[in-house]
């Protein structure tokens, strides 16, 4: 028996099918005994695995493992399995693992970490657990030697995700479960229809996992999956996990017309150039195809810091398809990363002021404010993070306070970061939040928006952002009078 284990990564009112499970589960699928287990619908994982154990020979736990709050459950599951089963390999795979392997292998209770696409990799590894035990011939594995010392197997080539089976949706224990109300539609559901990404932006921590490569499944395959989820779960809208859903424009053009005969809505992740160089026609068709938000990282309002990041856009370009995208009734979804570690101030200062120039051109525009995290990149961290930060070498204690808050951005502790300048990022992002509610959160009502808007607009209007009290008192109050989804 092999256990896929999705630890918990969210609440429940975010829970999403587990798509990294899924991927592994599909190549096993009609091979393998596996079960599923997914700890954003199950509340005791621990024990539904000790059942698991008490039932039948588990030869392998495999671990899905994101950083933050998902790695620091798997930590405890996995070391809850180890003590009770130390016969069975324990495999970790995922982004954490992916960016940083070693610290993953460091944990004893991790006997492998699978890097980047795990579909090949995971059933070779399971062949050489079986027969030679030659772990040395498998790409994209890393593993811990006789010696203890740690193998970096070759990078495994990326692959389409047509080229494997469809996932096994059937195999979770209540899909219902995953179909939940979003400001897209009512049942949605997510899919990736790419993997990786092309660019090779200094602050992204898909480029390590990646190097700069993407492969796209057809538009047609992607249709024919929607279709039948569709059809048999009755889902009326779609999250497109993809890093770059729109790639270029014949196959935007297809994909949409394919997606239109289903009448769903859905989000998805695209580049400001690209979609710039794209014709009326392609964006008309979009938005037929159901295209609600696209999500665009703009990052900054520098052209200096946008050259630093490789990002390989200019302002004027994030200025110019906010204004063009309006008239196509697409809400664009512009993320800003802030606090060049060269002169964070300014940086702040500055992206401050073009956010605002995004919001009078399209009022529509939603905005996202992160403080610059840096991960491992094999270009070169951005900025002087390179020389500045020096990772945790165990998962124990990247899932310390200090490393759990740098990982979510709740408290970074940047050394480039001056407490006051941390501080008016954090005030700017409550105010323009406050003065302009997002369309995604449901549950918000009328009277809260109007409350949030009223106590912010003088705020916003007079640029004065310190010290908002009576907003997060606001927030806190709505957050109060929403309805609890946790026991859902």
């Amino acid at each position: 028996m092999i256990i896929l284990l999705h630890p918990r990564a969210t609440r429940p009112k975010n829970r999403r099918f587990p798509l990294a499970i899924l991927s592994i589960a599909a190549v096993l699928e009609g091979k393998e005994d596996y079960v599923i287990v997914d700890g954003n619908l199950d509340p005791q994982p621990g024990r539904t695995i000790d059942r698991i154990v008490a039932e039948h020979e588990v030869e392998m736990l495999a671990v899905s493992v994101m950083p933050g709050p998902q790695m620091v459950a798997a930590i405890e599951l996995s070391r809850e399995f180890r003590d009770k089963c130390r016969s069975a390999a324990i495999v970790w795979g995922g982004y954490f693992p992916s960016l940083y392997t070693d610290a993953t292998l460091n944990a004893g209770y991790v006997d492998f970490a699978v890097r980047g696409q795990g579909e090949q990799t995971f059933p070779a590894l399971l062949a050489a657990l079986r027969g030679d035990r030659n772990f040395s011939a498998i790409p994209g594995l890393s593993w811990k030697d006789g010696f203890g010392l740690h193998r970096h197997n070759a990078p495994r080539p990326l692959v389409s995700p047509a080229e494997f089976p469809e996932l096994p949706y059937h195999r979770l224990q209540n899909i219902e479960k995953y179909l939940l109300p979003t400001f897209l539609g009512q049942r949605t559901a997510v899919h990736h229809a790419s993997i990786g990404c092309p660019f090779r932006c200094r602050f992204c921590g898909v480029v390590p996992i990646f190097d700069g490569r993407q492969k796209v499944e057809p538009a047609e395959r992607t249709a024919d999956v929607l279709g039948r989820l569709q059809r048999r779960y009755g889902i009326d809208a779609v999250q497109f996990y993809d890093n770059n859903f729109f790639l270029n424009e014949a196959h935007a053009l297809d994909q949409a017309e394919r997606l239109a005969a289903l009448g769903l809505h859905w989000w998805a992740e695209g580049r400001i150039d690209t979609m710039l160089r794209y014709s009326d026609n392609t964006l008309r068709a979009i938005r037929r195809a159901g295209a609600t938000m696209i999500f665009f990282g703009a990052e900054s309002g520098s052209a200096v810091t946008l050259r630093e990041m490789n990002k390989k856009i200019t302002p004027e370009q994030t200025l110019e398809l906010a204004a063009r995208i309006r008239g196509f009734d697409i809400i664009p979804e512009f993320s800003f990363v802030i606090g060049n570690p060269h002169d964070p101030r300014q940086d702040a200062n500055n992206t401050i002021r073009f956010i605002r120039k995004i919001k009078r051109l399209n009022p529509a525009a939603e905005i996202i404010v992160q403080h610059y995290i840096p991960t491992p990149h094999p270009d070169g961290m951005y900025g002087v993070a390179d020389s500045e930060i020096r990772f945790p070498d165990t998962p124990d204690e990247w899932a310390s306070e200090r490393w759990l808050n740098y990982t979510i951005r709740q408290d970074p502790h940047l050394p480039w970061l001056p407490r006051n300048v941390k501080r008016r990022i954090d005030d700017f992002e409550l105010v323009i939040n406050s003065r302009w509610p997002t369309v995604q959160d449901i549950h918000l009502p009328r009277w809260s928006r109007a409350l949030l808007k009223s106590l912010s607009s003088w705020r916003y209007a007079l640029g004065f952002y310190a010290a908002p009290f009576e907003l997060a008192w606001a927030q806190k109050l709505v957050a109060l009078r929403k309805p609890r989804l946790e026991s859902l």
